[in-house]
């Protein structure tokens, strides 16, 4: 019984499998059917796009060739016209070749009958010559030597008198070129003349102002004579005060000072020397800038600073009465136009020109000659040899080594020799009341020494603390005594010593 069971088991088994089997088969068979499907239509769209592009390259193709039968056909008829036209220069280099064969062979013939006529002709001069010798007696080398004789006989004199005549005329238009470049070089630069005084008139908006400047036991007008080292005069004028003294620049600062303060209305010691400092940072200032566009004016960029500075402090200064920035400008245009009218180089001479009187913006604070300043100044500097040779040279200090160091040298002496350029009289008492200042400031703890009153006054401040009163008083004296073995005056010269203390102190 058992058996029969499992052999039934067994066979529903085997017949489940089969079925199975058979379920698994025909599923398989769908699912490859339809896979043959999906590729056979992809094959077909494949193949239809192929076709498709394939149709595009032949049609492209066909496009191409059509283009480079065309390209090719062009070609070809450039080809075919280039032909010809080497065919007809060809055509033409042929005939000229043929005209050039002809002209040689007229050009050889005639050659030929020049060279016949050139034979003859030697032998009719030798003809000549054997006639003249019999006829002469004299070979033809000693004809030869007889008439070169005679002819420099004869030039020799001819010779002498043409070097003579050409040595006069040349002469004659050296100095009409000479006197051409003066007159060209004065005639096109007309300098105005600034005569320089000794003092500066200041209007005050009304006589009060005047006690105001004197102060209280005149502390005011001591204070601004002693700080600005000019004389403050105050006279019956009404509505005027007049500031002297021989310094330019030490006169302007005093006068802009004296403005402000009046302007302000404040006027005691300590305004005044606030003033006063801030009235001498503002002319350090202007003197650059206004040295600044004397240079970019002309043209002479780049220069030192300290240059530039010193052009601009030549308007404060004055020799023999001629302002000195005036005749720097004057010589450095006449020195430009001769420079030019000589072949020299014109901006190198302008240049030479303006720093030829360099020096005098600091023979006032130094004392010195002002060529070798001037000369010292340019050398640490790095300016050109020609401008150093020309501030030596304009004095006599050395022989000018250029065109450009000559035509300043002219200038120069044309500047300061016109009629009414320059004033022997105030030269000489600028110059004396310089010396006066310089034995002041040569002695020893002097700290300052400004001549004022017309000269008749110096006044010498000196270092409270490294001088006594007893000292002051023998420093007066021996001042004194120097200024009558030096310095040649009329009449007195004062001679004060001031020794000031002072005691700060400030409450917090």
């Amino acid at each position: 019984m058992n058996i029969i069971i499992g052999v039934s088991a067994i066979v529903g088994a085997l017949v489940g499998s089969s079925v199975c089997y058979l379920w698994l088969k025909k599923s398989s068979q769908n699912r490859f059917a339809h896979l043959e499907l999906e590729a056979k239509a992809k094959a077909k769209a494949i193949e239809n796009e192929a076709e498709l592009l394939l149709q595009e390259a032949e049609v492209k193709i066909k496009s191409k060739g059509l283009e480079l039968e065309k390209a090719f056909q062009e070609r070809v008829a450039k080809t075919e016209e280039r032909n010809r036209t080497l065919i007809l220069e060809t055509k033409s280099l042929q005939a000229q070749q043929e005209r050039l064969g002809q002209l040689e062979q007229r050009i050889q013939e005639k050659e030929a009958k020049l060279q016949a006529l050139e034979a003859e002709k030697e032998a009719q001069i030798r003809e000549a010559i054997d006639k003249m010798e019999q006829l002469a007696s004299l070979t033809k080398e000693e004809a030869r030597s007889y008439i070169l004789e005679k002819v420099e006989e004869q030039s020799r004199s001819e010779i002498a008198a043409i070097v003579r005549k050409y040595e006069k005329v040349a002469k004659e238009e050296g100095e009409k070129k000479a006197n051409y470049i003066l007159a060209q070089a004065t005639t096109r630069y007309a300098g105005d003349f600034a005569g320089e005084r000794l003092i500066n008139l200041i209007t005050l908006p009304s006589d009060e102002h005047k006690g105001r400047i004197i102060g209280k036991e005149g502390r005011n007008i001591k204070a601004l004579e002693m700080l600005l080292g000019v004389d403050i005069i105050i006279d019956e004028t009404p509505g005027v005060i007049i500031v002297s003294s021989f310094n330019l620049y030490r006169r302007a600062i005093a006068t802009r000072v004296i403005e402000i303060l009046v302007e302000d209305g404040r006027i005691h010691p300590g305004r005044i020397e606030e003033v006063h400092e801030k009235v001498v940072a503002e002319f350090e200032k202007k003197t650059y800038e206004e040295g600044e566009s004397i240079i970019i004016d002309m043209g002479l960029f780049p220069m030192h600073e300290e240059l530039v500075r010193l052009i601009g402090r030549l308007k404060y200064r004055a020799s023999y009465g001629q302002n000195a920035l005036a005749h720097t400008l004057e010589v450095a245009r006449l020195a430009k136009v001769m420079a030019t009218e000589m072949g020299g180089d014109e901006k190198l001479a302008m240049r030479a020109g303006l720093l030829h009187d360099i020096g005098k913006a600091l023979t006032q604070d130094m004392g010195g000659s002002h060529v070798d300043i001037g000369a010292d100044l340019c050398r640490r500097h790095g300016e050109h040899p020609t401008v150093i040779n020309a501030i030596y040279a304009h004095h006599g200090h050395e022989e000018p080594d250029s065109v450009e160091s000559a035509a300043v040298c002219a200038a120069d002496t044309l500047s300061a020799a016109r009629p009414g350029a320059r004033r022997e009289v105030l030269e000489s008492f600028t110059k004396r009341v310089k010396e006066i200042e310089d034995i002041a400031t040569s002695k020893p703890y002097v700290t300052h020494a400004y001549a004022i009153n017309a000269g008749r006054e110096i006044r010498v401040f000196v270092n409270a603390h490294k001088m006594s009163d007893n000292e002051a008083v023998l420093l007066s004296r021996e001042i004194a005594k120097e200024i009558e073995e030096k310095v040649q005056y009329p009449g007195e010269i004062k001679v004060n010593v001031i020794r000031e203390t002072r005691a700060t102190a400030l409450a917090k």
